[in-house]
């Protein structure tokens, strides 16, 4: 044991040197200090799922990794609405969803926000309103801002954060 640790500090450090930064993470570092700036480090979100495909949750599931990194901006995802600050809906409002979704919103504290995610979230998408669909999420509580996309990018939807965080909260 003594004998790798002699060779470790004979040899030292063998790593390469950081990679220079794109453009594109010199934006998504700018959205982080605004996001700082914003929230103070104090944003909570919770999702709800009222009847996607899955695909606005595999992008919103990549905020949270190293590249994006939204836990590193001080936003969190909560697992109760009553410890949220924004409401993240994704898909269509299906029937069966929709008085979960009012109970969500009714028992968020204010203030309050809520974003409709992709294009079902937005418009009601491909299902539109059915038999077993009430349609947009706004059809059913109000939404302050939309990230359309199909599904929108990890990029869209930090912007999407940014936009109504910038706005007045409903009470």
């Amino acid at each position: 044991m003594l004998d790798i640790i002699k060779r470790i500090r004979r040899t030292g450090i063998l790593s390469e040197a950081l990679p220079e930064t794109s453009g594109h993470e010199r934006h998504i570092e700018q959205i982080h200090a605004r996001l700082h700036r914003v929230f103070g480090r104090a944003l909570r979100i919770r999702h709800v799922d009222a009847g996607s495909c899955n695909g606005c949750e595999l992008e919103i599931q990549a905020l949270g990794n190293p590249y994006y990194n939204l836990e590193g901006a001080g936003i969190a995802f909560v697992a109760s609405p009553r410890h949220a600050d924004v409401l993240l809906v994704t898909g269509p409002v299906t029937v069966n969803m929709e008085q979960a979704l009012r109970r969500a919103y009714d028992v968020m504290p204010a203030p309050k926000w809520v974003i409709a995610v992709g294009d079902c979230g937005a418009c009601g998408g491909i299902f539109g309103t059915t038999y077993a669909t009430r349609g947009r999420v706004g059809d059913v509580i109000p939404v302050d801002a939309t990230v359309p996309g199909c599904p929108p990018t990890p990029l869209a939807l930090l912007q999407g954060l940014l936009l109504v965080t910038c706005q007045p909260a409903q009470s």
